[in-house]
């Protein structure tokens, strides 16, 4: 049996081209999530998958991504056969589906979870992120000084997220202003690069500290429990099944997850390092994490991987990274 490393996606996962694709979907998760969100008077999943036309205001919206990205995941997971899960992982957002995935919550308390924190977000949407390649085409790593020099010099920017080859850093809005006036252009495949990301907040910085306290007053009595298998932080950290601390599961989610760096990279780093997996499966919506975990691989030299079209040439014999949004490749593990 395949040995995987099950990463969940962050907010934002679910694009404009994913419009419809629950219908046929048949997933204990997803039917709960869509009750769940009935039961408070919101849009639901399926009926926002469902939408005549994809929008900014009910599909990007943070109070309606969150839970749209968890339940496309969560029915991704439910999908999962002939597959032993070594360890899960998730960015972002995606921290707080993999709670759910690696038993480490309930999952009506993962839907509390993510719930609570977007709609912190209406109307508040504080700060806001910018991406910014740190690779070249082939994905061997880019000098950047002015990345370093501006995040030194620049107040009220933070690092945000290491995505792989990629950085998302978080700040003010007169911030990014300042950082993407300094930065020189780049591409992100055929995007231009420096962009803010839509109506995110600069989260995992100490911009969000109001929210962070809020959160641990609101949901500090959810179910935490130590997960049934391996779970990966944001910082690398492992809560191993039967040992983690339920309280510090909790400390970190609402706190220093929230007000802290997310190094998605160092997550990718400890999976192939402490669990060496056969493969990384990519839960859905989409599989737009495929080349930050690529860009691990070849960082680490994984499987002696040293580029770009080592990487495709690898995927093209037997996959090591397998993306449920990819018809040909979700038939290995579903």
């Amino acid at each position: 049996m395949r040995r995987v490393a099950v990463v969940c996606p962050g907010r934002g996962s679910y694009t404009r081209d994913l419009l419809g694709s629950l219908r046929s979907v048949r997933s204990p998760a997803l039917a709960a999530a869509d009750a769940f969100r009935a039961a408070l008077g919101r849009p639901t999943p399926s009926e926002m998958d469902a939408a005549e036309s994809y929008s900014s205001r009910l599909h990007v919206a943070g109070e309606n991504a969150s839970i749209l990205t968890m339940a496309a995941t969560l029915a991704d997971a439910d999908a999962l056969t002939d597959v032993s899960v070594a360890c899960v992982l998730g960015n972002s957002m995606g921290w707080y589906t993999a709670l759910a995935v690696a038993g480490a919550l309930p999952q009506g308390d993962a839907f509390t979870l993510v719930e609570t924190m977007a709609q912190y977000q209406v109307a508040n949407v504080i700060g806001g992120q910018v991406l910014y390649p740190l690779v070249d085409d082939a994905w061997r790593a880019l000098p950047s000084p002015e990345l370093a020099a501006a995040l030194a010099e620049i107040p009220d920017l933070h690092w945000s997220i290491r995505l792989g080859g990629q950085a998302v850093l978080g700040g003010t809005q007169a911030a990014l202003d300042a950082l993407m006036k300094r930065l020189p252009p780049r591409k992100i495949g055929d995007r231009d690069a420096p962009f803010q990301l839509p109506l995110h907040s600069a989260f995992h910085t100490p911009l969000m500290a109001g929210t962070s306290a809020r959160a641990a007053a609101d949901l500090a009595g959810l179910g935490w429990r130590a997960p049934t298998v391996p779970l990966i932080d944001g910082r690398g950290v492992v809560f191993r099944p039967h040992h983690a601390d339920p309280a510090a599961l909790r400390d970190y989610t609402l706190g220093a997850q929230v007000t802290e760096p997310y190094d998605f990279g160092a997550s990718v780093r400890v999976a192939l390092r402490e669990y060496a997996p056969d493969a990384v499966v990519l839960l859905g919506p989409g599989g737009n994490l495929g080349g930050a975990v690529a860009q691990v691989l070849i960082e680490e030299g994984w499987r002696r991987l040293d580029s770009r079209a080592a990487f495709t040439r690898a995927q093209a014999e037997a996959p090591l990274v397998i993306s449920l949004a990819r018809p040909e490749q979700r038939a290995l593990v579903t």
